[in-house]
Parts: structure tokens; sequence; C-alpha cells
């Protein structure tokens, strides 16, 4: 009778370890069967039943999806590359100014967010005249929007994440608009037997884009950044005499649709 109540007792014992035991969830889906012991900041550990109590196995959480406790209680890993709360103490706003746009007789002003770890948007104000003034005297404004992807690491470290949450090289596809006028081209007229030269009538161009921009990004002391950009894409629109410059990009004309732009900009955080 005591070796029946006995083997009862083992069997219960048996199948309440069985029951109770913890599950670590990869990131790829495989599951680790164990009793986890401790959680710490970059590892997960855990002895597994069939082994040696006195074994302690380890497991870096950035493999690790979730944990499902023996009583059924989740807890989510997050992955520490891009958990929000590891860039909780950076500014992740920015306004940028074009370095070298008023040169080229606009001057143009950007604003960045950052959406999360790898993220962000960018709306662009050109103001087209507020700068060295060309031969068209050109007026209008320009818009840009674009959604940026900042490039991850292409290699695996433990405890590896964004320097700052701005900061690195990216891809940006992006939409543009330009609309601006000009002074068509002088006439020249013979008045009282001498020539004379009329300003020409102001003419309207609207122009489009859709481009790809790759750049990178420097931030400096969480404060003041650095941008440089290079993109080309597809450009339409109406464009007075074949104009190949638009402010917000160059090219883009009927005979030659390839739209390029590239820039410089420098700017703060807060």
């Amino acid at each position: 009778m005591n070796k029946v109540l006995f083997l009862i007792l083992v069997c219960c014992t048996l199948s309440f370890t069985g029951i109770a035991q913890d599950r670590i969830i990869q990131v790829t889906n495989d599951t680790i069967r164990c009793k986890v012991k401790e959680i710490g900041d970059d590892e997960v550990k855990y002895i597994q039943n069939e082994l040696a109590g006195d074994v302690i196995f380890g497991i870096d959480k950035n493999k690790v999806s979730k944990i499902i406790f023996g009583d059924n209680k989740e807890l989510i890993i997050k992955n520490s590359m891009f958990d929000a709360s590891q860039y909780d103490n950076q500014r992740k706003n920015a306004l940028k100014i074009g370095f070298l746009s008023p040169l080229v007789g606009a001057t143009c002003f950007s604003y960045e967010r950052s959406l999360r770890p790898g993220r962000s948007l960018e709306g662009t104000v050109g103001i087209i005249g507020l700068g060295v003034t060309g031969p068209r005297n050109a007026e209008g404004v320009y818009f840009k929007f674009g959604y940026k992807l900042i490039k991850t690491p292409d290699y695996y470290q433990k405890g590896t994440r964004f320097a700052h949450i701005l900061n690195g090289a990216y891809l940006r596809p992006e939409i543009s608009f330009s609309n601006y006028t000009v002074e068509s081209s002088m006439l020249t007229s013979i008045i009282g037997g001498s020539l004379t030269n009329d300003k020409g009538t102001r003419e309207s161009n609207t122009m489009f884009a859709f481009m790809i921009n790759i750049g990178k990004q420097w931030v400096i002391e969480n404060r003041f950044l650095i941008d440089w950009y290079g993109g080309l894409g597809y450009g339409f629109g109406h464009a007075y005499e074949n104009e190949g410059s638009h402010f917000a990009f160059v090219g883009g004309v009927p005979s030659f649709p390839l739209a390029a732009t590239t820039g410089v900009r420098i700017g703060f955080l807060f």
C-alpha cells in the first residue's frame, strides 16, 4: 500500500513538473522548455529538468521573442536595437537648413521627426527667390516629403543599438512639388531708330518628382547634425522652355524625365 502511494506521489510530482515548465519562444519560433532562473539586461538564464540542476544555460535576449511561464503568464522581450526605451534621453526632432541652397536661388528648411528606431518622417519647404537672384528672377515655393529608413548594423553584436536614433546612413523615398514663376526672354524692339530691351512676361512652372535618396546623417552631442544626401527619380509637369532646374530637383522635363537632387544640410535637435 505504501509503495502504491509512493508511486502515485512520484507520478503527480513529475506531472506537476512538466506542467510547470517555462517556455522560451525564440525569434525563429523554436521553443526551449525549461525553468527560467534569471532575466538580465542582455541574457536569459535557465536550467533544463532533464539535465543536472547546477548546469545553467544562457541565451541572448535579442534572440528571444517572449517567455511563457508555467502559470501561462507571458513576458514579451524587446530587441534592444529597436526598443524605444533605449533612446528615451535622446532628442527626436530636428530642424535643418540647406547649407548651400541660398546660392542656387532658394533657401530650404526641413523638419525631421523620429517615429521609432530606424524610421522617421521628414518634410522640407523651400522659398524660391530667397537667396542669390538668378538671371530669370525666379519666385515661388517647393515642398518635399519623405519617409526615412535608417540602416541597421550589418553585423550582430550583443547590446548593439543605434548611436543616436537619427544617426546613420539611410534610404529616403520622397515626393517633390515645385511651383514658381520666371521671367521670359527679353524682347528687343527698335524705337526711333534705337534698340530697346523690354522685360518679358512671367511664366509659371509646375513640376513633380518621385525620388529615391541615399544619404548619411551625423549627430553631434545629441544637439547638432550634418546631413548629406543625393537622389535620382522620375520628374514630370510643365516647365517653360524646358527649364532644367526646378530648385527642388533638376531635370524631369519631357525631353529628359530623369530627375536628380543633392544637398548638404545642417541643423539642431530638440
